[in-house]
């Protein structure tokens, strides 16, 4: 009975599809589109713009009836198809007024990928690049790169496409992305939809809702910082405008008197918030995530924090914030989070004077955000390299990303998905076999702690007086005891506490332990916003 009525209803679908005026009417965001893929097991929301009042009709091609909705007083609509496991390919049809058909749909795992440069850095810039690229045969990875895109107000719509990854679009994928998509491909051995959307040198409040940053005032410096960029614009170009006249003179004579040419006046980019800057606030949320909401994602992976890093405990609240923006917009709960924690970095290299230790400041405060729920962190500072803020190891950056999605999200067993990650300590007074130490003590040791390259390296500890010195650290049934000769009195221990810091702590595991301190004493960006 239940096909018998089902059928006449599949067959009057397809003769609607055929006979229905070709006047193009209904629309679709451009993340719809040929060789998508849709979220497996779910009520994926599918949208559009058509006339007000008009009829829409969608049905999947693994569906016996489609659904349909009608478009609002302003022509936008929006209604849910049911996915089924992942598989394909399949066809979507919309019909309205015209008809639309996309071909090539798979259905999979679908993740957002976002960040500044270290997310969009391409698969031609990342290790062994040419082997990679060569072996990128992945016809049933596909990517959505967002164009980067600038604006006031969100969004309805961005540019971008879909494609397969193969050898001849490899090369310009984002490679963390690719990694990450290609070891869930591997293992799940189900479609993988990478929606790809970063712009380097982006800081964090650039990818957040204006009201959400309006909602806190720790961010009303975010917020004051842009207005008055605004205003000076005006008289900032015009200086510019004046320092670049007088440049071109000094050109000239300099050429005219031999002489070394002078260098060409510098415009100014970090914290610059004039109109239209890719770092003013909730640009890059207006026009680069706001038109993928609510496309459905199975969760982020998200990659930033450098710009941050001069700001970073103000990022303690600002990252979280960014993540309970995103979920609320996207209305699907708490979707999985994952992200990389900073590698170490000479910031010095950019003759800005930067000595002080706020790269692991900043990691303290990725550190912090674990205890949102449904959030990892994929530590990088073994495979750093403190000359190249864009380390080349994406291999190890995608493979630590996916293992947090094996194990939490896709509940794979016997994973060990995190290195060491500090959780307390005890004061070991002086005895008659010892000397005053600290132990420290560890989640996620997996099945033991253990060094790369010998002794532990990086570890410094301290007196009540604050002044921490070069420690002795040592194994000791998976916690570490740490002491100094110089120390009588030991109150605190830091590990990789500077910029440049590349430390030896691992599990048996080959996973990195994270930079840590013990004390709370204030830091050194505890006052900037």
């Amino acid at each position: 009975m239940k096909t018998t009525k089902m059928v006449p209803a599949f067959i009057c679908f397809l003769l609607l599809l055929n006979v229905l005026p070709a006047t193009a009417d209904v629309r679709l965001p451009a993340i719809f589109g040929d060789g998508m893929v849709l979220q497996q097991k779910a009520k994926a929301p599918i949208w559009g713009w058509a006339e007000p009042g008009e009829k829409i009709y969608i049905k999947g091609s693994w569906q016996w009836t489609g659904t349909s909705t009608t478009a609002d007083k302003d022509g936008n609509w929006l209604t849910k198809i049911k996915t089924p496991k992942a598989g394909g390919p399949f066809t979507i049809s919309i019909a309205g007024k015209n008809k639309i058909i996309f071909k090539d749909v798979l259905i999979g795992e679908v993740w957002i990928c976002s960040g500044q440069s270290n997310m969009g850095l391409s698969l031609s810039y990342s290790a062994n690049a040419q082997n990679e690229i060569a072996a990128a045969n992945y016809p049933n990875i596909r990517f959505f790169n967002v164009n980067m895109t600038i604006a006031d107000k969100p969004q309805k719509d961005c540019v971008g496409s879909w494609s397969q990854c193969t050898p001849e679009t490899a090369a310009e994928l984002s490679a963390a992305a690719y990694y990450f998509g290609r070891q869930l491909h591997q293992e799940l051995n189900v479609p993988i939809g990478l929606i790809h959307a970063s712009k380097g040198g982006s800081p964090a409040e650039a990818w957040i809702r204006k009201e959400v940053l309006e909602a806190e005032p720790d961010f009303a410096s975010i917020l004051e910082r842009f207005a008055k960029g605004v205003a000076d614009f005006p008289l900032a170009k015009q200086e510019y405008a004046q320092k670049l006249e007088e440049w071109t003179q000094a050109v000239n004579k300099a050429k005219a008197d031999h002489t070394p040419i002078p260098s060409k006046p510098y415009v100014l980019q970090m914290e610059q918030t004039g109109p239209g800057h890719y770092q003013s606030p909730s640009c890059l949320y207006n026009g680069m995530i706001a038109p993928l909401v609510p496309y459905r994602i199975r969760g982020v992976i998200w990659y930033q924090g450098e710009c941050n890093s001069w700001r970073a405990w103000q990022y303690r609240k600002l990252f979280p914030a960014m993540i309970a923006n995103w979920r609320d917009d996207w209305g699907q709960g708490q979707f999985p989070f994952y992200y990389v924690q900073i590698a170490s970095f000479d910031y010095s290299i950019f003759d800005n004077g930067i000595e002080e230790p706020i790269v692991p400041e900043l990691r303290e405060a990725q550190t912090m955000a674990l205890n949102v729920p449904d959030t990892g962190m994929a530590v990088t500072m073994d495979i750093s390299d403190i000359n190249n803020i864009h380390p080349e190891n994406k291999q190890d950056v995608g493979k630590r990303l996916a293992l947090w999605a094996l194990a939490k999200t896709y509940g794979h067993k016997n994973i060990v998905y995190s290195g060491p990650l500090y959780k307390s300590m005890a004061i070991e007074q002086k005895t008659e076999n010892s000397k005053p130490a600290i132990r420290l003590f560890f989640d996620h040791v997996g099945s033991g702690l253990t060094t790369k390259g010998g002794k532990l390296t990086d570890f410094t500890i301290a007196g009540e007086d604050g002044k921490f010195v070069e420690a002795n650290a040592e194994i000791d049934n998976n916690t570490i005891v740490v002491s100094s000769e110089k120390v009588r009195n030991p109150v605190a221990v830091r590990y990789a506490w500077t910029n440049t810091a590349m430390p030896n702590l691992f599990n048996k595991e080959g996973l990195p332990a994270s930079s840590f301190r013990t004390d709370d004493w204030p830091c050194v960006t505890a006052n900037r916003k």
